[in-house]
């Protein structure tokens, strides 16, 4: 006897391909819906796949036919992707929706939004819990658009039972933003050093992507009406990263960490950096679901992400791999500033 059917929307992404083997495993019948319609080689063969966009008129409606009994919906990003699922309420029992940390802003009302100005970058609570506020509800950035979503589920409680899950730095393979791609390919490449701004001690927390996979399993089979942050047990800071990652690696490097911010030419930035932490808490999934992680060490996370890593960057450029760190607009791996960086510093 199964738990019913459930239906992934974005099955083939970084967090959708984790939820699919999650729900199977606890007994879900599931359907993978993607744009191309096509299957991960590690899901069984009972997991039903199906063609979807959902820009196109109808097609969520006609992916979904008579229903299903909780929707799992990753690409979620907007308050038009919100009425498409309230709108379709007749049609499913209850959803599990991703969305950010990016969500939050300070008590000054600075935000990711604002990071880039100076003194821009937020100051949170650590830890960050789910009652803290937002930035307000928009289309401008990421962030704003995310809180838009959330109104939208959470205003539909009613009639659509909604688990909005805020996200952290999410990790693990399929990713196409890959942050430890910052250490692994200078592990690759034979770099000798790892210079860190910031004196290594930034903290982005973590979210692996079993153990949102984790939270969404548990999500599904206990429907109801909430926000919860979705994180790692863990909070390394970026030097503690590296530490992990050349272990894991089995390569031996020096870092030098620096005091404020990155230097001329970004040396020292990481997809981590930044002057204050962002943490989130944990305590409200642990009371609401019984969350426990299933990854439990940051450590213990690594061998599958470099064997991925390893294996994207031998085959194609980082750039045309990984266009979510593209996005930064910044050369991680200028070793040719970091080597005049050093030399002046020498």
């Amino acid at each position: 006897m199964t738990k019913g059917n459930a239906f992934v929307l974005g099955a083939t992404g970084q967090i959708g391909r984790a939820a699919v083997r999650a729900l199977v495993a606890d007994g879900w019948e599931v359907t993978a819906g993607s744009r191309r319609g096509v299957r991960d080689e590690k899901w069984p063969d009972e997991v039903r796949t199906v063609r979807v966009d959902r820009g196109e008129e109808g097609a969520l409606a006609a992916a979904l036919g008579a229903g299903t009994d909780v929707l799992v919906d990753v690409v979620a990003f907007d308050a038009a992707h919100g009425r498409q699922l309230t709108g379709l309420a007749d049609r499913i029992g209850s959803a599990v929706v991703i969305s950010s940390g990016a969500v939050y802003e300070d008590e000054q009302g600075r935000n990711f939004d604002t990071q880039d100005e100076p003194d821009g970058f937020p100051r949170y609570p650590v830890p960050i819990p789910e009652t803290w506020r937002t930035v307000a509800p928009g289309d401008s950035s990421y962030g704003t658009r995310k809180v838009a979503l959330e109104r939208e589920l959470l205003g539909a409680g009613g009639k659509l039972p909604t688990t909005v899950l805020r996200a952290a730095a999410v990790h693990g393979p399929y990713s196409p933003g890959p942050r430890e791609l910052w250490f692994v390919k200078r592990a690759l490449d034979g770099r000798p050093v790892r210079i860190l701004a910031e004196g290594g001690r930034s903290v982005f927390h973590p979210a692996h992507v079993d153990n949102l996979a984790e939270l969404i399993r548990l999500a599904a089979s206990k429907p109801g009406t909430r926000v919860l942050n979705g994180a790692d047990p863990e909070a390394p800071t970026v030097a503690e990263i590296g530490a992990a990652i050349d272990a894991a690696m089995g390569v031996t490097s020096e870092t030098i960490p620096f005091d404020g911010p990155p230097g001329k030419d970004w040396v020292g930035c990481t997809p981590w950096t930044a002057p204050h932490s962002v943490v989130l808490d944990m305590a409200a999934a642990e009371r609401e679901l019984g969350y426990r992680p299933v990854v439990a060490t940051y450590a213990e996370s690594l061998p599958g992400t470099i064997e991925f890593l390893a294996a994207t960057v031998a085959e194609q450029d980082w750039r045309e791999a990984f266009p979510g760190l593209v996005k930064y607009g910044i050369d991680f791996f200028d070793y040719a500033a970091e080597d005049a960086w050093l030399a002046a510093r020498r």
